[in-house]
């Protein structure tokens, strides 16, 4: 019996390092986006700083942990045995939640993870208590701490609308203040903003954090909250001296300064709030196994017959176990991945000007952001015409000449400074109110409304980066439901399952964990082997050349294996497979449709000045779009054709097609190879030999007219069949154009060139 339960806490211990991974893979960006995103240091100096708050943050958590024992449900109510089963659930949950969104690359609120995990899986239990009692459901109530669990709910939905609103706000007055230029007016306005930003971060954060210190004296406590205003005014003028100086008589930047500082406190806050989040539930299951052993010891008490009421008073933290988990956020911070993935997820939605948008457009984007256009419209009418020209040039930012390079900034020090100050306040503000607050709701909202009053969602951006908030949120209240599903489906299974269930779920968790890393590599390697040009530097006509010759290859190479897996698995009416390749060519369409949105930065990055540079370019994607649509024609034409049940093509057809999709096959492949290479001296030869198909393919066409007027008996054959060769002589010519304009310009070029 006991070793059941030394079992499950061997197993808590695992799921607890895993989820400390998953999760500060997931938060990191919390901390992070602004520093990396304003460019305020190395990565290297900010992982430091983070790091350092961190493990000090990881200290201050203890007296949070207190929300996994007792601040959803009232242990009162549960035996040990079935407290371990609530526990175990809710990890097991919380792992498979966090790595799904962290291989999506989406940042998700740990907080409602654990909230709501942890009301399912007691919900649960409950409700089969209950119905073994032959109780109502109306006694839910006694189990589930549902005044608590309201309160926390309500605190986390309050703090999206509240984050957003004064992070709008506060960028808003600051942008204001400084304007684009702030360089300029840091000599009378930066005394004022650093002592404002430091000595607020520094109140909430190192001070009023100190409580959660055991080792502080209840004295020096009393001292510092009997004084708050009194040492917050001495904090502003010090630091607001130190911030001037800094200004006027040192070459060293405020503004770094605060974002570093900022980075440290938001590090310090996420983990001295979100650390319970990841082991306050492994640690109160140690906990209760520490008082049920205590007590079997003493009367022999079974786990099924022990009440866990002890669980509800006041149980310290052994701080071993908060410096071991300082040390596994410390190292994920440094080592993970997909954090990076999530923390750019992140700074791409609150980057200022355009570029490659990750997220599409929806029906609610739209509507808000053309009930904007028109709420702006309308204030421009009633606000004074001299207001909105103040207004207007303090959020004028400089000309650029030239698109940024991927080494600028996507946004600049004082939204960084500003998003740092009002998340590390506002969550610093819950943690001392012992609400878990989520840090991923109130970091990102921050940082989406200081992007909003920058000014850094135009007309050209507005509707995606919107849809991406959408986006986001969304995948919150979809974690809430999941968490809670999942929880209550896990509990119920090892309640009923016991140690097979257990088991059962665990290798479970760790083949999915395991298949997602693996996936995700996977993954990283394919976006490392397609990386282009970074077309936000100079672009030469030789890297034009290079990039367009990648381009080509690897449509080239897309179209030959859809074409040939297509024409194939029609003569086997293999609906599973035309579907599979029809797949493949949403891909490829999706890759195009990619270059042609950046045909903008592209051409205006290109170091010369040359229409036919940039007229070579715009030439190249069309044809490879009209590729593309041929092939895409084919394929969509043949699943159709096989789903609709239609009868097979004739065998001397489907020998016809097959034929060409060899000759078609041989060039496809040549043509990879040699642009793969970088050989185009052959291009002449091939080009001759797809005239020579071109010959075939019509004289195919010829062919089934003739069969029309004798044998041909099915209109729907013939339909597809005139369809796959029409298309195949469009994908033909596209080809032949593509290699005849590329010829003649690398012609050209290399003769200018020598």
């Amino acid at each position: 019996m006991e070793q059941l339960y030394i079992f499950m806490l061997i197993a808590l211990f695992f799921l607890a390092v895993t989820d400390l991974v998953v999760g500060v893979s997931n938060d990191a960006v919390n901390f992070l986006n602004s520093a990396v995103g304003s460019n305020a240091a190395t990565l290297r100096t900010i992982l430091v700083i983070a790091s350092i708050g961190v493990a000090v943050g990881a200290i201050f958590s203890s007296g949070l942990m207190e929300v996994a024992r007792k601040g959803i449900f009232d242990p009162g109510q549960f035996f040990f045995d079935e407290i371990m089963i609530i526990f175990i659930a809710v990890m097991i949950t919380d792992i498979l939640l966090l790595d799904l969104f962290n291989s999506l690359a989406l940042p998700t609120s740990t907080t409602v993870s654990i909230v709501f995990e942890l009301l399912g899986a007691a919900v649960a239990v409950s409700t089969i208590k209950i119905i073994q009692a032959n109780g109502s459901f109306a006694d839910i109530g006694n189990y589930i701490n549902g005044a608590k669990a309201t309160e926390i709910i309500l605190g986390i939905l309050l703090s999206v609308g509240i984050a957003f609103t004064v992070g709008a706000v506060v960028q808003w007055f600051s942008r204001l203040l400084f304007s684009f230029q702030f360089e300029k007016r840091m000599k009378w306005v930066g005394g004022l903003f650093g002592g404002l930003a430091i000595s607020a971060i520094t109140f909430f954060i190192l001070i009023k954090g100190i409580k959660g210190i055991s080792v502080i004296p209840d004295s020096f406590l009393t001292v510092v909250n009997e004084n708050q205003w009194l040492i917050l005014l001495g904090s502003f003028i010090i630091f607001g001296l130190m911030s001037q100086i800094i200004v006027s008589m040192t070459p060293f930047s405020l503004f770094k300064i605060i974002i570093l500082i900022g980075t440290f406190a938001l590090a310090l806050a996420f983990a001295g709030n979100d650390l319970v989040n990841f082991i306050g539930v492994p640690i109160a299951a140690y906990q209760s196994y520490e008082l049920w052993h205590a007590s079997y010891e003493a009367t022999g008490v079974l786990p099924s017959e022990f009440a866990m009421d002890s669980l509800a008073g006041k149980v310290e933290t052994p701080a071993y176990l908060l410096v071991v988990a300082g040390i596994v956020m410390v190292v994920t911070l440094w080592l993970s991945k997909k954090a990076r993935s999530v923390m750019y997820t992140e700074i791409n939605l609150a980057r200022s000007g355009e570029g490659s948008e990750k997220f599409e457009p929806n029906f609610l984007s739209r509507i808000i952001v053309r009930a904007s256009v028109n709420l702006n419209g309308a204030l421009k009418m009633i606000v004074p015409s001299k207001m909105q020209e103040v207004i207007a040039d303090n959020f004028s930012k400089p000309v650029e000449k030239r698109a940024k390079s991927s080494e600028e900034p996507a946004f600049d020090m004082v939204r960084a400074a500003v998003n740092l100050m009002v998340a590390s306040i506002l969550i610093s503000i819950a943690t001392n109110m012992k609400l878990p607050l989520s840090t991923t709701y109130v970091s990102f909202m921050v940082a989406m409304g200081t992007s909003l009053a920058d000014k850094a969602w135009g007309r050209e951006s507005a509707v995606y980066r919107v849809a991406g908030v959408f986006n986001v949120i969304g995948g919150w209240f979809v974690t809430a439901i999941v968490a809670f599903t999942a929880a209550a489906i896990f509990a119920t299974m090892i309640y009923f399952g016991k140690v097979y269930a257990l088991v059962a779920l665990l290798l479970l968790a760790a083949v999915l964990i395991i298949r997602s890393f693996v996936v995700y590599r996977k993954a990283e390697k394919e976006k490392k082997a397609i990386a282009k040009i970074d077309r936000s530097s100079l672009i030469t006509i030789n890297e034009l050349i290079s990039e367009s010759s990648d381009n080509i290859s690897k449509v080239i190479g897309g179209v030959n294996n859809i074409y040939t897996g297509t024409i194939d698995n029609l003569g086997l009416q293999d609906l599973k497979k035309l579907k599979k390749y029809k797949k493949k060519l949403s891909v490829l369409e999706e890759d195009v449709d990619e270059l042609k949105g950046d045909i903008f930065y592209f051409i205006k990055s290109l170091d010369e000045s040359s229409v036919a540079a940039s007229k070579f370019y715009i030439l190249i994607l069309d044809y490879l779009q009209d590729m593309v649509q041929s092939i895409g024609y084919i394929s969509k034409n043949s699943y159709s054709h096989v789903n609709n049940n239609h009868r097979n093509l004739k065998f001397n057809q489907i020998r016809d097609l097959k034929r060409i999709d060899k000759r078609l096959q041989e060039l496809f492949d040549r043509i990879k190879a040699d642009f793969e290479q970088k050989s185009f001296e052959n291009i002449q030869d091939i080009i001759d030999e797809h005239n020579t198909l071109l010959d075939e393919v019509s004289a195919l066409i010829e062919k089934q007219v003739a069969r029309i007027r004798s044998t041909e008996t099915s209109p729907k054959n013939t339909k597809l069949y005139f369809s796959l060769l029409l298309e195949t002589k469009d994908l033909i010519r596209g080809t032949v154009n593509l290699l005849s304009l590329f010829s003649e310009f690398h012609t050209n070029y290399s003769r200018i060139s020598k």
